[in-house]
Protein backbone atom coordinates (compact mmCIF):
# COMPACT_ATOMS: atom_id res chain seq x y z
CA UNK A 1 0.00 0.00 0.00
CA UNK A 2 3.21 2.52 0.76
CA UNK A 3 4.52 1.63 -2.22
CA UNK A 4 1.21 2.17 -4.12
CA UNK A 5 1.14 5.44 -2.50
CA UNK A 6 4.90 6.43 -3.56
CA UNK A 7 4.19 5.54 -7.28
CA UNK A 8 1.47 7.48 -7.14
CA UNK A 9 3.17 10.87 -5.46
CA UNK A 10 6.06 10.17 -7.89
CA UNK A 11 3.55 9.70 -10.97
CA UNK A 12 1.34 13.42 -9.68
CA UNK A 13 5.33 14.90 -9.39
CA UNK A 14 6.11 14.46 -12.89
CA UNK A 15 3.05 15.42 -14.09
CA UNK A 16 3.28 18.80 -12.47
CA UNK A 17 6.68 19.07 -13.48
CA UNK A 18 5.94 18.18 -17.05
CA UNK A 19 2.74 21.00 -16.98
CA UNK A 20 5.24 23.64 -15.59
CA UNK A 21 7.84 22.50 -18.76
CA UNK A 22 4.84 23.08 -21.28
CA UNK A 23 3.51 26.57 -19.73
CA UNK A 24 7.31 27.66 -19.66
CA UNK A 25 7.45 26.86 -23.22
CA UNK A 26 4.18 28.28 -24.42
CA UNK A 27 5.44 31.40 -22.46
CA UNK A 28 8.18 31.88 -24.47
CA UNK A 29 6.72 31.22 -27.62
CA UNK A 30 4.26 33.74 -26.64
CA UNK A 31 6.61 36.08 -25.73
CA UNK A 32 8.61 35.41 -28.91
CA UNK A 33 5.29 35.46 -31.42
CA UNK A 34 3.99 38.53 -29.48
CA UNK A 35 6.74 41.17 -29.76
CA UNK A 36 6.46 43.88 -33.09
CA UNK A 37 7.19 42.93 -36.48
CA UNK A 38 10.63 41.69 -36.26
CA UNK A 39 14.70 42.76 -37.87
CA UNK A 40 12.76 41.48 -40.93
CA UNK A 41 10.75 43.95 -41.77
CA UNK A 42 12.55 46.97 -39.94
CA UNK A 43 13.26 49.46 -42.64
CA UNK A 44 13.69 52.23 -39.76
CA UNK A 45 17.11 53.25 -41.03
CA UNK A 46 14.97 53.97 -44.85
CA UNK A 47 13.28 57.36 -45.99
CA UNK A 48 10.80 55.94 -47.98
CA UNK A 49 8.90 58.74 -50.19
CA UNK A 50 4.83 58.44 -50.65
CA UNK A 51 3.87 59.55 -53.79
CA UNK A 52 0.36 60.97 -53.61
CA UNK A 53 -2.02 61.27 -56.97
CA UNK A 54 -4.70 64.20 -57.09
CA UNK A 55 -7.95 64.42 -57.80
CA UNK A 56 -10.02 62.00 -60.11
CA UNK A 57 -6.51 60.42 -60.79
CA UNK A 58 -4.75 57.28 -59.73
CA UNK A 59 -1.37 55.16 -60.36
CA UNK A 60 -0.85 57.06 -63.78
CA UNK A 61 -0.51 60.66 -62.25
CA UNK A 62 2.84 59.00 -60.66
CA UNK A 63 3.83 55.83 -62.65
CA UNK A 64 6.09 58.23 -65.05
CA UNK A 65 7.79 59.66 -62.01
CA UNK A 66 8.32 56.41 -59.84
CA UNK A 67 9.68 54.64 -63.24
CA UNK A 68 12.23 57.89 -63.81
CA UNK A 69 13.42 57.65 -60.27
CA UNK A 70 13.55 54.01 -60.66
CA UNK A 71 15.38 54.43 -63.99
CA UNK A 72 17.62 57.58 -63.66
CA UNK A 73 17.99 57.88 -59.55
CA UNK A 74 18.58 54.54 -58.11
CA UNK A 75 15.49 54.15 -56.42
CA UNK A 76 13.13 51.73 -56.41
CA UNK A 77 9.14 51.04 -55.72
CA UNK A 78 8.84 48.48 -53.14
CA UNK A 79 5.29 48.72 -52.21
CA UNK A 80 1.68 49.91 -53.36
CA UNK A 81 -0.78 51.24 -50.44
CA UNK A 82 -4.72 51.15 -51.81
CA UNK A 83 -6.91 53.09 -49.40
CA UNK A 84 -10.57 52.44 -49.78
CA UNK A 85 -13.72 54.62 -48.80
CA UNK A 86 -13.68 53.00 -45.60
CA UNK A 87 -9.61 54.37 -44.55
CA UNK A 88 -8.52 50.74 -45.18
CA UNK A 89 -5.30 50.28 -46.51
CA UNK A 90 -4.01 47.38 -48.25
CA UNK A 91 0.01 47.19 -48.67
CA UNK A 92 1.40 44.81 -51.97
CA UNK A 93 4.77 44.25 -52.96
CA UNK A 94 7.65 43.49 -51.07
CA UNK A 95 10.38 45.75 -49.43
CA UNK A 96 13.77 44.26 -49.57
CA UNK A 97 16.32 45.58 -46.77
CA UNK A 98 19.14 47.79 -48.11
CA UNK A 99 17.12 49.29 -50.87
CA UNK A 100 18.73 52.20 -51.59
CA UNK A 101 15.42 54.75 -52.25
CA UNK A 102 12.09 52.95 -51.74
CA UNK A 103 9.09 54.26 -52.86
CA UNK A 104 5.83 53.66 -52.32
CA UNK A 105 2.80 54.15 -54.54
CA UNK A 106 -0.13 55.24 -52.81
CA UNK A 107 -3.92 55.16 -54.96
CA UNK A 108 -6.87 56.57 -53.32
CA UNK A 109 -9.53 54.26 -54.52
CA UNK A 110 -12.65 56.54 -53.83
CA UNK A 111 -10.31 59.56 -55.92
CA UNK A 112 -12.59 61.79 -56.37
CA UNK A 113 -13.58 62.46 -52.37
CA UNK A 114 -12.25 65.67 -51.17
CA UNK A 115 -13.09 65.89 -47.26
CA UNK A 116 -9.39 66.69 -46.18
CA UNK A 117 -10.08 65.87 -42.32
CA UNK A 118 -11.05 62.27 -43.62
CA UNK A 119 -8.51 61.45 -45.95
CA UNK A 120 -6.32 62.80 -43.54
CA UNK A 121 -6.98 60.58 -41.10
CA UNK A 122 -6.56 57.91 -44.50
CA UNK A 123 -3.25 58.94 -44.49
CA UNK A 124 -2.65 59.17 -40.55
CA UNK A 125 -4.04 55.00 -41.35
CA UNK A 126 -1.59 54.52 -44.25
CA UNK A 127 1.72 55.98 -41.92
CA UNK A 128 0.56 53.83 -38.39
CA UNK A 129 0.76 50.62 -40.66
CA UNK A 130 3.89 51.68 -42.46
CA UNK A 131 4.95 52.44 -38.78
CA UNK A 132 3.67 49.18 -37.68
CA UNK A 133 4.95 46.90 -39.79
CA UNK A 134 7.99 48.35 -41.24
CA UNK A 135 9.17 50.39 -37.98
CA UNK A 136 9.64 53.52 -40.50
CA UNK A 137 11.19 56.87 -38.60
CA UNK A 138 11.21 59.43 -41.35
CA UNK A 139 9.58 59.73 -44.87
CA UNK A 140 9.34 61.86 -48.05
CA UNK A 141 5.84 62.98 -49.94
CA UNK A 142 5.56 63.94 -53.10
CA UNK A 143 1.94 65.34 -53.84
CA UNK A 144 0.38 66.29 -56.84
CA UNK A 145 -2.57 68.81 -56.83
CA UNK A 146 -5.08 67.34 -54.22
CA UNK A 147 -2.61 65.13 -52.48
CA UNK A 148 -1.22 68.26 -51.48
CA UNK A 149 -4.06 69.17 -49.34
CA UNK A 150 -4.64 65.76 -48.09
CA UNK A 151 -0.93 65.45 -46.65
CA UNK A 152 -1.24 69.50 -45.25
CA UNK A 153 -4.13 68.19 -43.28
CA UNK A 154 -2.22 65.64 -42.10
CA UNK A 155 0.89 67.18 -41.32
CA UNK A 156 -0.77 70.10 -39.12
CA UNK A 157 -3.05 67.67 -37.35
CA UNK A 158 -0.59 65.11 -36.40
CA UNK A 159 2.72 66.16 -37.46
CA UNK A 160 3.89 67.52 -34.74
CA UNK A 161 3.21 63.90 -32.73
CA UNK A 162 7.02 62.40 -31.56
CA UNK A 163 5.56 58.95 -31.56
CA UNK A 164 4.81 59.28 -35.26
CA UNK A 165 7.30 58.88 -38.09
CA UNK A 166 8.20 62.38 -39.20
CA UNK A 167 8.17 63.92 -42.56
CA UNK A 168 11.55 64.65 -43.85
CA UNK A 169 11.76 66.29 -47.50
CA UNK A 170 7.76 67.25 -49.35
CA UNK A 171 7.39 68.07 -52.33
CA UNK A 172 4.44 69.86 -54.03
CA UNK A 173 3.98 69.64 -56.99
CA UNK A 174 0.74 72.48 -58.83
CA UNK A 175 -0.48 72.33 -55.22
CA UNK A 176 -4.04 74.61 -54.92
CA UNK A 177 -3.41 76.11 -51.33
CA UNK A 178 -5.53 78.40 -51.58
CA UNK A 179 -7.94 78.14 -54.48
CA UNK A 180 -8.92 76.75 -57.65
CA UNK A 181 -9.65 78.88 -60.76
CA UNK A 182 -13.62 78.74 -61.25
CA UNK A 183 -14.30 77.02 -58.09
CA UNK A 184 -12.76 79.64 -55.58
CA UNK A 185 -9.99 82.00 -57.28
CA UNK A 186 -10.10 83.41 -60.40
CA UNK A 187 -7.64 84.39 -62.90
CA UNK A 188 -5.46 87.29 -62.10
CA UNK A 189 -7.74 88.21 -59.24
CA UNK A 190 -4.98 86.91 -56.03
CA UNK A 191 -2.26 88.81 -55.01
CA UNK A 192 0.18 88.64 -52.30
CA UNK A 193 0.12 91.52 -49.39
CA UNK A 194 3.66 92.99 -48.54
CA UNK A 195 4.04 90.37 -45.54
CA UNK A 196 3.36 87.39 -48.09
CA UNK A 197 -0.01 86.68 -47.15
CA UNK A 198 -2.71 86.20 -50.13
CA UNK A 199 -5.31 89.21 -50.10
CA UNK A 200 -8.18 86.68 -50.56
CA UNK A 201 -7.79 83.49 -48.46
CA UNK A 202 -10.14 80.35 -49.02
CA UNK A 203 -12.13 78.19 -46.27
CA UNK A 204 -9.15 75.30 -46.41
CA UNK A 205 -6.15 77.76 -46.28
CA UNK A 206 -8.25 79.75 -43.58
CA UNK A 207 -7.67 76.27 -41.48
CA UNK A 208 -4.45 75.60 -42.52
CA UNK A 209 -3.47 78.87 -41.03
CA UNK A 210 -5.39 78.42 -37.89
CA UNK A 211 -3.66 75.48 -37.44
CA UNK A 212 -0.41 75.94 -38.91
CA UNK A 213 1.29 75.34 -35.64
CA UNK A 214 0.94 71.55 -35.94
CA UNK A 215 3.52 71.00 -38.97
CA UNK A 216 6.20 69.54 -38.02
CA UNK A 217 9.36 71.56 -37.75
CA UNK A 218 12.79 70.95 -39.76
CA UNK A 219 11.03 69.64 -43.11
CA UNK A 220 13.00 70.58 -46.34
CA UNK A 221 10.24 71.96 -49.10
CA UNK A 222 10.50 71.76 -52.94
CA UNK A 223 7.38 73.18 -54.06
CA UNK A 224 6.82 73.18 -57.89
CA UNK A 225 4.16 74.95 -60.18
CA UNK A 226 3.44 75.83 -63.88
CA UNK A 227 2.86 78.59 -65.95
CA UNK A 228 1.31 78.14 -69.27
CA UNK A 229 2.33 82.12 -70.21
CA UNK A 230 -0.29 82.93 -71.96
CA UNK A 231 -1.50 85.22 -69.40
CA UNK A 232 -3.50 83.40 -66.75
CA UNK A 233 -0.28 83.48 -64.16
CA UNK A 234 -1.60 79.79 -63.92
CA UNK A 235 -1.41 76.00 -64.69
CA UNK A 236 -5.07 76.18 -66.06
CA UNK A 237 -6.40 74.81 -62.87
CA UNK A 238 -4.50 76.79 -60.03
CA UNK A 239 -3.25 80.35 -60.16
CA UNK A 240 0.98 80.47 -59.22
CA UNK A 241 -0.67 82.75 -56.77
CA UNK A 242 -2.28 80.00 -55.02
CA UNK A 243 0.42 77.72 -55.80
CA UNK A 244 3.18 80.12 -53.81
CA UNK A 245 0.86 80.61 -50.91
CA UNK A 246 2.46 77.80 -49.26
CA UNK A 247 5.30 79.90 -48.15
CA UNK A 248 3.60 82.46 -46.07
CA UNK A 249 1.44 79.13 -44.67
CA UNK A 250 4.79 77.60 -43.38
CA UNK A 251 6.78 80.68 -42.97
CA UNK A 252 9.46 80.27 -39.78
CA UNK A 253 8.56 76.42 -39.75
CA UNK A 254 10.64 74.70 -42.45
CA UNK A 255 14.16 74.11 -42.74
CA UNK A 256 14.22 75.19 -46.26
CA UNK A 257 11.91 76.39 -49.30
CA UNK A 258 12.84 76.35 -52.72
CA UNK A 259 10.26 77.17 -55.62
CA UNK A 260 10.25 76.45 -59.01
CA UNK A 261 8.55 77.71 -62.22
CA UNK A 262 7.58 75.69 -65.14
CA UNK A 263 6.74 77.30 -67.94
CA UNK A 264 4.98 76.91 -71.38
CA UNK A 265 3.14 73.06 -72.06
CA UNK A 266 5.20 71.20 -69.85
CA UNK A 267 3.83 73.58 -67.40
CA UNK A 268 0.49 72.20 -67.46
CA UNK A 269 -1.48 71.10 -64.04
CA UNK A 270 -1.70 68.01 -65.13
CA UNK A 271 2.00 67.40 -67.37
CA UNK A 272 3.73 68.41 -64.62
CA UNK A 273 4.16 64.72 -63.21
CA UNK A 274 4.79 63.97 -67.17
CA UNK A 275 7.84 66.13 -67.21
CA UNK A 276 11.08 64.94 -67.17
CA UNK A 277 13.02 68.15 -66.14
CA UNK A 278 10.06 67.97 -63.03
CA UNK A 279 11.29 64.11 -62.12
CA UNK A 280 15.16 65.45 -62.70
CA UNK A 281 14.20 68.47 -59.90
CA UNK A 282 12.67 66.21 -58.04
CA UNK A 283 15.26 63.40 -57.72
CA UNK A 284 17.69 66.05 -57.04
CA UNK A 285 16.47 67.72 -54.44
CA UNK A 286 15.35 63.99 -52.66
CA UNK A 287 18.67 62.13 -53.29
CA UNK A 288 21.30 64.23 -54.33
CA UNK A 289 22.42 65.58 -58.03
CA UNK A 290 24.50 62.07 -58.25
CA UNK A 291 22.28 59.67 -57.21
Amino acid sequence: MALLKRHHISWAFIGIVTILLLLIGLSIKFFAWGRPTNQISDRSESIPTLYMHGYGAGARSSNGMIAYASNHQGAKKVLTARIDSSGHVTLSGDWPKGTRHPLIQVLQMDNTYYNYHVTSKWFYNLIILLQRRYHIRRYNTVSHSMGNITTMFYQVKYGHNIKLPKLNKQVNLAGHFDGIIGIDDKVNRNYFLQDGKPRYINSYYKYLLHHRNGYPSGVKILNIFGNLENGSNSDGDVTNISARSLKYLLRDKYMSYQEIEIKGKGGQHSQLHENSQVDRYIGHFLWGSNQ
